[in-house]
């Protein structure tokens, strides 16, 4: 047997676990989506899957193997972002992970009532059914079950509600919190070159950290519990069509994490380009320079700002259009394949209809974990720079110290001479030699 036929009876054999035997009879065109949906793509998102994970593991043991090399920064603040958050809203990330999942039944309810609604309710020949016990016609059934929909999507929105507020009063709480450490931590820096810095750090660079503070891990169980819940229902619905879902998700953890890290190489020079504004913008109201060579610096500056962010907005918006055409793709498979189920019996027309709801809110968590990993490395960025502009400022201000302490070694010495003329100049030598 020749390695082609094992591929396709290991396709068979993968078909028939999911209740699905295709034969011969079977038109041409299905038989490349099973091979794509139910080996070639699972095969994929294994092996990314495999890579992200061996690579996360070995980046958290780097950095708990890697001693720290550096002072504490700032007081109050640890060394990475999820623990400083953490420190600071413990009992709140609990309470909201808990209203996250308290949403996960409510939001499959909200995907199953629709189905048996067509299913069930607009068919005449079920009636009367019994429900508790009652006899009940088609109109009271119909009734019943749109009602208790209404009552799904009342309670989906005073959850998301409630947890949206909650979410908005930990951010600001983190950040008012976040903003005090740092200008303590400036206001106890010695060194009095950081003042035109410290604007842009506390008013635009800590604002997207105290933002992030709410969503670190509340966004990741909401949105990864809802992605996981649509997916449960695909599958019971039909394990091909649910397989279907996760096609085109290998290529996007491929393209769109290399894309974000060009983004935040991005990001990271125009942080850097407005502290360098900034600097140049206090030295220029310092000194009163009011001619025309004065405004040579700070218009290269704003075209150097320009330049970069045309650079993140163009990469920004490819990841969205490319992130938006792969998640396009994935109804064409529900309709192709997906109507000829139908056509075979093998689904009801009401549960493709639930299947098709279902994945347009399918895309949308989707989305939002990969505007999350966005939000995140961007947030570690901003986190990252903050620190590293008091590391930069306590090196200064421990290499003054240290120049003062030799001045003043220096002082002490020259006025030992002064009181004992009488040590020559090899006496001197030997001295500091000693």
């Amino acid at each position: 047997m020749s390695l082609l036929d094992r591929y396709h009876l290991l396709v068979h054999d993968v078909a028939a676990a999911f209740g699905y035997d295709y034969n011969d009879v079977t038109p041409d065109w299905v038989h490349p989506f099973i091979h794509l949906i139910l080996v070639l793509a699972p095969a994929l998102l294994i092996t990314v899957g495999s890579y992200l994970a061996i690579r996360g593991i070995l980046k958290l043991w780097k950095y708990r193997s890697t001693p720290a090399i550096h002072p504490e920064p700032i007081r109050g603040l640890e060394g990475s972002l999820f623990s400083t958050v953490l420190r600071y809203s413990r009992r709140q990330q609990a309470l909201m992970i808990v209203v996250s999942l308290i949403a996960m039944p409510i939001l499959y309810l909200t995907l199953e009532l629709p189905k048996q609604i067509v299913n069930n309710a607009l068919d005449p020949d079920r009636f009367p059914i019994v429900v508790l016990g009652r006899d009940l016609d088609q109109v009271v059934f119909l009734i019943l079950l749109c009602g208790l929909y209404l009552l799904t999507i009342i309670l989906n929105g005073l959850n998301k509600y409630g947890l949206n507020v909650f979410k908005g009063y930990v951010a600001e709480r983190f950040l008012r919190r976040f903003r005090l450490l740092v200008y303590r931590q400036w206001r106890s820096d010695p060194d009095s070159g950081n003042q035109s810095e410290i604007v842009p750090i506390l008013a635009q660079e800590v604002e997207p950290i105290g933002g992030f503070a709410a969503d670190v891990l509340t966004l990741p169980i909401l949105q990864g519990g809802t992605l996981l819940t649509i997916l449960f229902f695909m599958f019971v619905q039909d394990p091909v069509l649910g397989a279907a879902a996760l096609t085109v998700l290998p290529i996007q953890l491929v393209l769109l994490p290399k894309l974000q890290r060009r983004v935040n190489a991005l990001s990271r020079t125009r942080i850097k380009e407005v502290r360098q504004l900034g600097r140049q913008l206090s030295d220029q109201l310092r000194q009163r320079q009011v001619n025309s060579a004065g405004l040579l610096p700070a218009s290269a500056s704003f075209r150097e700002l320009e330049h970069v962010r045309r650079k993140i907005f163009r990469l920004k918006f490819f990841i969205k259009a490319l992130n938006n055409f792969l998640t396009a793709l994935t109804p064409f498979l529900f309709y192709s394949l997906g109507g000829y189920f139908v056509i075979e019996g093998r689904i009801t027309l009401g549960a493709l209809v639930a299947v098709l709801a279902a994945h347009k809110d399918f895309s949308a968590p989707l989305k939002e974990l990969f505007n999350y990993y966005q939000t995140l490395e961007d947030t570690r960025i901003r986190y990252q720079e903050i620190t590293s502009f008091f590391i930069q400022s306590i090196n200064r201000s421990t290499n003054v110290e240290a120049d003062n302490i030799r001045l003043a070694r220096v002082g002490k010495f020259e006025q030992s001479t002064r009181s004992y003329p009488d040590l020559s100049l090899e006496g001197r030598g030997a001295i500091a030699t000693s």
